[in-house]
């Protein structure tokens, strides 16, 4: 691989950073790689992570600037990077990949093009494959997704070569040691900002963690929020778990309280991971800490938990009160990719290396094209500006060169006020609004 090599991670989420920039680390790794020339660029959107959740992921770059989509692609014009992880929702890595299309529709020395998921896929299987079809790689977290991500595309008559099993990024950290030497066992529920989604099922789960404390003095129930008030995640986040602790009947036990931080630091000092269907539960099972995935609110595919069928995993909070810790099954482990071995990233960094080794790579080839999607692709590319040949629209590309830093500090302000409405919005407007709609 040549020395220099430069690596640049589009996201659009906290988790997402996570997971593009370790990405990023498995594929270019060692000096001359990731190391040294790792460029964050996060998109701008309602859950563009703010400088206290980059923070908590422990991943930095040499620089981290927020950007549209159509300026991304005007600093790959003028910048040259060699591998491109796109770490984005389906709809803008389609928009990145017609963007670099446009950039160069013969063959030329472009990045190479990587993208995947950020843990378990559990819907819009379909949909999140076929728009980031046309990619050089889409990572695949396991045998399993390998197999189902094959599939779908050959079943749709595309191309499937770019599938390549990998693992989750950040499954690691030291294996799991009972409590003791005067340790409290830790027992820790893993939210999640958009499941469930109503009041009351967030409420349930939350009653039923100071429950669990309450019956067990001696252990300490950590509840694991990704983010404050205020803050975004990957999903909109309507009824957040600090203002629903404020309003729980008789509050939160002495030996339970809301936590932050890094997963990988809670999950330390686990004994019990418990959550509906967080992909931390992959991250606990990778270290053998005993992992629940309740059953409480029924096993539904819009919870996600129906991915854990077979785990071992599924219980509820009233086995959990009763003393079970959960067992996880071998061969589901094995064929999810939760205990990868050591050369799981093998076969993507050989052919990463052998990608980024060629002269001149050809065009992406997206399976949408304005030909076969004429209904879907020129409105999804528009939402990020981009014309249909993917182009960018008239003035998309952010302000011209001579734009005075005030003003350009005037619309960094005016976007953070948006947000914040856009926040308070959903936040606090809605459920008043829906509540008057029930009277």
């Amino acid at each position: 691989m040549p020395v220099s090599q430069r690596v640049a991670v589009l996201a659009d989420s906290d988790t997402r950073w996570k997971w593009g920039a370790l990405t990023a680390r498995r594929l270019v790794p060692g000096p001359g790689g990731t190391g040294g020339h790792l460029t964050g660029f996060l998109l701008r959107g309602r859950a563009t992570p703010t400088a206290r959740q980059l923070g908590e992921v422990g991943v930095d770059a040499d620089r981290t600037t927020e950007v549209t989509c159509a300026e991304f692609l005007a600093e790959l014009r003028r910048e040259h990077y060699d591998v491109v992880v796109l770490a984005l929702v389906g709809g803008a890595v389609q928009a990145v990949l017609h963007g670099v299309r446009a950039l160069w529709p013969d063959p030329a020395a472009r990045p190479v093009l990587v993208t995947g998921y950020v843990g378990v896929v559990y819907e819009k299987l379909a949909d999140g494959l076929l728009l980031r079809h046309g990619a050089d790689l889409v990572l695949a977290n396991s045998r399993h997704d390998a197999d189902r991500f094959r599939a779908a595309y050959e079943g749709a008559g595309a191309d499937a070569r770019a599938v390549t099993e990998t693992a989750l990024p950040f499954l690691g950290g030291a294996p799991y040691v009972p409590a003791g030497g005067g340790r409290a066992p830790t027992v820790v529920f893993a939210a999640q900002p958009s499941v469930p989604e109503s009041r009351a099922d967030r409420t349930y789960l939350l009653r039923r963690a100071a429950e669990h404390a309450r019956a067990h003095p001696g252990r300490e129930v950590l509840i694991k929020l990704r983010s404050r008030p205020g803050e975004h995640t990957t999903h909109l986040e309507e009824f957040p778990y600090q203002r629903l602790a404020e309003r729980l009947p008789g509050g939160l036990p002495a030996n339970c309280r809301l936590v932050y931080g890094n997963m990988g630091e809670v999950l330390d000092g686990a004994d019990l991971l418990v959550t509906v269907s967080s992909t931390a539960a992959l991250e606990a099972l990778h270290r053998s800490v005993p992992t629940a995935v309740l059953t409480d609110l029924g096993i539904r595919e819009s919870l996600g938990n129906h991915h854990f069928l077979g785990s071992g995993c599924l219980v509820s909070w009233d086995a959990l009160d009763a003393g079970l810790l959960p067992r996880a099954d071998p061969g589901w482990l094995a064929a999810q990719g939760v205990l990868p071995g050591p050369g799981a990233f093998d076969a993507a960094r050989a052919r990463v290396a052998e990608l980024t080794a060629l002269p001149l790579l050809p065009p992406p080839a997206p399976y949408y094209t304005p030909a076969t999607a004429p209904g879907y692709l020129p409105g999804l590319l528009a939402r990020h500006h981009l014309a249909p040949d993917g182009t960018a629209l008239p003035g998309a590309a952010g302000p011209a060169d001579g734009e005075s830093r005030l003003r350009g500090w005037a619309r960094g302000r005016l976007r953070e006020a948006a947000r914040g409405a856009y926040r308070h919005g959903v936040q606090r407007v809605a459920p008043l609004i829906r509540r008057v709609g029930e009277l």
